[in-house]
């Protein structure tokens, strides 16, 4: 009678030395590449897809508690998280534009009632201002009308080019949530080529730090929001001053907090714009507290990403300074992310 030995377990070797490095100077290159080309929102928006479609496919698995504690999630749960995932901005796309149509509509007597009201403020200033100066405004509304359009003809390019450049991060965001999603159900092979494998560290540990990144953005919006509460529902009152459409304030201010620096220049501009429609001392107030949370965004940036990421408050904004200067406002937004995977690859190889 002959025994049957157990078969010997095999592991699969690690990459060599030169498939690593090789990973390495990939993942560094497509960094770099996603910044010269200005592709940062399809980037960000590949981990925000994958990782709503990860959450989404979880959460309908509950329904199944055997599949929710396997390994493998169930195809269908799949199949509907990345349906949702890729709908739904063009659902909300459509909602938005039916509720601005009437704004559409509504524009060119906009226009006219915004000529008037500037033609109305420049007379007024000509009576109230000296001889010399006043005879450099225009005397009315047409003067006014051809002057504008006139500014608006000179800056035409500029606006086109900007209108192409927001259409074109708006199509790159998208298409990175598809890849995202996509990516996020894609079937998973049993073996695979040594640089795959290396590549598959280098974006794990990148996946990584964008999570912790976006925890720590979440603070930061919950932070800004409170500011932003006691300034319109405490202190403007106390001034006897009161801004319109002050819960949908507090709500965009949440909602664009989520996005690192440039969120909350962009709901404390508009901020200001409502404080404008109020009063002077409204806006002034308004833009003050825009400079003050502006600058002090940068500390607490620092303070709540180097907790979670484990990176210094200095070395956090030194990075953020460096990037802006070099990348512009998009380096702004990458380096917290770029600098924790940066900070995770050089503790994963026990450099630091």
């Amino acid at each position: 009678m002959t025994q049957h030995l157990p078969a010997p377990i095999t592991t699969q070797p690690g990459p060599s030395p030169k498939v690593i490095l090789a990973s390495y100077l990939l993942m560094g290159a497509a960094l770099l590449l996603v910044m010269h080309q200005g592709i940062l929102p399809g980037l960000l928006c590949v981990c925000v897809g994958f990782m709503l479609t990860r959450a989404l496919s979880r959460l309908l698995s509950r329904a199944n508690p055997r599949a929710f504690h396997s390994n493998q999630l169930p195809r269908w749960t799949q199949v509907v998280a990345t349906t949702i995932v890729i709908l739904a901005p063009l659902a909300l796309l459509s909602g938005a534009l039916s509720h601005t149509r009437t704004y559409i509509t509504e524009a060119p007597a906009q226009y006219k009632e915004l000529l008037d009201y500037l033609a109305t403020t420049v007379l007024e200033l000509r009576e109230k201002l000296p001889s010399d100066i006043a005879d450099q405004l225009p005397d009315g509304a047409q003067d006014i009308q051809r002057k504008l359009a006139t500014y608006l003809a000179a800056k035409a390019g500029v606006l086109a080019n900007a209108g192409r450049a927001w259409l074109t991060g708006l199509l790159y965001a998208y298409v990175g949530l598809i890849i995202g999603a996509l990516a996020a159900v894609r079937p998973i092979t049993a073996r695979r080529p040594p640089l795959v494998c290396a590549l598959q560290q280098r974006i794990g540990h990148f996946a990584l730090a964008f999570k912790q990144i976006v925890a720590a953005q979440f603070w930061i919006a919950a932070f800004n929001t409170l500011l932003t509460s006691i300034f319109l529902l405490v202190i403007l009152p106390i001034w006897k001053l009161q801004l319109p459409y002050t819960p949908a304030l507090i709500t965009l201010t949440f909602v664009a907090g989520l996005i690192p620096i440039v969120g909350n220049l962009l709901c404390n501009a508009v901020l200001t714009l409502v404080g404008l429609s109020v009063s002077p001392v409204a806006a002034a107030a308004c833009l003050g507290f825009l400079i003050l949370i502006h600058k002090a965004e940068y500390v607490i940036n620092a303070k709540v990403v180097g907790t979670r990421t484990h990176m210094g408050v200095w070395e956090l904004l030194a990075v953020m300074f460096v990037a802006e200067s070099v990348f512009g406002p998009a380096g702004l937004v990458a380096a917290p992310l770029f600098y924790a995977y940066l900070k995770k690859e050089l503790e994963a190889a026990q450099l630091v």
